[in-house]
C-alpha cells in the first residue's frame, strides 16, 4: 500500500469513532434529559427514530448523487455535520422555547453526518491499494466498537470527576474529533470504487426472493445491538439502580469491549468459521442475554446480560454481510447499500420498542428490553428454516 493512503485508512478509522460519539454520547444522557427537561422515555425514544431514522433517508439518497460528485465533498461534509450537530445540544435546548425540539434538531443535524460516514467509509476504504482488504475492512468496522468503549469511558470518567452537570462541555469537547477529521478528510487521497461489471442492477435485485431474506437477517441485527447499546447506561442506573459511574463501566462499557473483541476474531478467523452457524449460535445468546438483562432480581446478572450481548451482536451485523456476498454473487453495490438501509432500519425499531413499551409500564426498563426479545428470536428461526436450502443463488 502506498504510504499516502494510509492517512486515508486513518481518516476512516477516526470516521467510525465519530460514528460511535453520534450513537453512544447521546444515550449516556438520556435519563439527564428526562430529569432536566421534563422529557418523558418514550420522547427520548423517538430521539433515536430521529437519528436513524434519518440516517436511513441518507442512505437512500446518498447512492444517487456521491457517484457523481465523489467522496471528498460529502465525506467533509459528513463530519462537519457531526460536528456541528455535537454543539448543537449545547445551546438549542436552551434557546429554543421546546427544549425537546432544541434536542431534535441537534440529532438530525449529526445525523445526517451518521449517514453520510456510513455510506462512504467502508466503499473508500476498499478502494485503497491494500493487499489485505478482508482484515482492513474488519478492523474498520471494530473501530466503531473501539470508539464507543472510549466514548463510555472518557465521558464516564469526565462525569465523575467534573460531575454529569458539566455534560454540556463534554458535548464540545467531542465535536472537536469530527471538526479534526473533516480538515483531514479534505487533504487524504480518495479513490472512488467503482462497481464491477455484471452486478444486478436495482430492479432485479428487488425481484430476488433471497436479498430480502437478508434485509430480514439486517434488520435482526441493527435490532439486536441497538435495543441494547442505546439503553444499557439508563437500564443500569435506573432499572438496576446502579450508580451513574459503575452503570456505565458494567453496561455499555462492557458492551463494547466484547462487540469489538467479537469482531476483531471474527475478522481473524472468518474463513476458518461455519458462517450460518456462527450467527445461529449468535442468535441464541442473544435471546439467553436479553432473559438475563430483564428477568433477573440481581444486577449483577442484569449486567451479565447485557455484556452477553456485546458478544452476540458482534458478528452479526458483518457476518450478514459476508453471507450474502456468497449466495447472491452478483448483488453489487445496490445489495450493500440497501443492506445498510435495512439495518438502520432496525437501529430504529429495537430501541423504539424498549422505550415504548418502557413508558407504557411506568418507565419500567426491564418490559421494554423483554419486549425486544423478538428481533433475536425472529433472527434465529429465520436462520433455522435458511439452513434448509442446500443451494447457494449463484445469481
Amino acid at each position: 500500500m502506498q504510504n499516502r493512503f494510509r492517512h486515508t485508512i486513518a481518516a476512516s478509522f477516526i470516521g467510525y469513532i465519530v460514528q460511535a460519539i453520534i450513537g453512544n454520547f447521546t444515550p449516556l444522557l438520556f435519563l439527564t434529559f428526562q430529569t432536566s427537561y421534563g422529557i418523558s422515555l418514550d420522547k427520548i425514544a423517538l430521539l433515536v427514530t430521529a437519528n436513524f431514522g434519518l440516517q436511513m433517508l441518507i442512505d437512500l439518497l446518498a447512492s444517487r448523487f456521491v457517484d457523481k460528485i465523489g467522496y471528498r465533498v460529502p465525506l467533509v461534509a459528513a463530519h462537519l455535520c457531526a460536528a456541528l450537530g455535537l454543539a448543537g445540544l449545547t445551546f438549542l435546548p436552551e434557546l429554543l422555547p421546546d427544549p425537546y425540539a432544541g434536542l431534535v434538531i441537534s440529532v438530525m443535524i449529526y445525523a445526517v453526518g451518521g449517514g453520510l460516514i456510513e455510506v462512504l467509509v467502508s466503499p473508500l476504504v476498499e478502494a485503497c491499494p491494500t493487499k489485505r482488504k478482508k482484515a482492513v475492512m474488519g478492523l474498520l468496522h471494530s473501530f466503531y466498537c473501539w470508539g464507543s468503549l472510549f466514548v463510555v469511558l472518557a465521558s464516564t470518567g469526565f462525569f465523575f470527576f467534573f460531575g454529569i452537570a458539566n455534560w454540556k462541555t463534554l458535548a464540545l469537547l467531542w465535536a472537536v474529533i469530527p471538526l479534526f477529521n473533516a480538515f483531514y478528510f479534505a487533504w487524504v487521497p480518495i479513490r472512488s470504487l467503482t462497481e464491477e461489471a455484471g452486478g444486478m442492477g436495482l430492479r432485479r435485485l428487488l425481484r430476488n426472493k433471497l436479498f430480502w431474506v437478508f434485509v430480514l437477517f439486517m434488520i435482526c441485527a441493527g435490532a439486536c445491538e441497538q435495543a441494547i447499546s442505546q439503553w444499557a447506561s439508563a437500564f443500569a442506573e435506573s432499572g438496576l439502580g446502579l450508580s451513574k459511574t459503575v452503570g456505565d463501566l458494567a453496561g455499555p462499557c462492557a458492551f463494547a469491549l466484547l462487540m469489538g473483541a467479537t469482531r476483531v476474531f471474527y475478522a481473524r478467523h472468518s474463513d476458518r468459521m461455519p458462517l450460518r452457524r456462527i450467527l445461529l449460535l449468535s442468535g441464541i445468546l442473544c435471546v439467553v442475554s436479553y432473559l438475563l438483562a430483564s428477568l433477573s432480581p440481581y444486577p449483577a446478572i442484569g449486567l451479565l446480560g447485557c455484556a452477553l450481548c456485546g458478544v452476540a451482536v458482534g458478528t452479526l451485523w458483518p457476518g450478514t454481510f459476508s453471507m450474502a456476498a456468497e449466495e447472491i454473487r452478483s448483488g453489487g453495490t445496490a445489495m450493500f447499500a440497501l443492506m445498510a438501509l435495512a439495518g438502520d432500519v432496525g437501529c430504529v425499531s429495537g430501541p423504539a420498542v424498549v422505550g415504548f413499551v418502557s413508558q407504557a409500564a411506568g418507565g419500567r426498563l426491564q418490559n421494554g428490553i423483554l419486549a425486544a426479545i423478538v428481533f433475536p428470536a425472529v433472527l434465529v428461526v429465520a436462520l433455522l428454516l435458511f439452513g434448509k436450502r442446500r443451494t447457494p443463488a449463484a445469481v
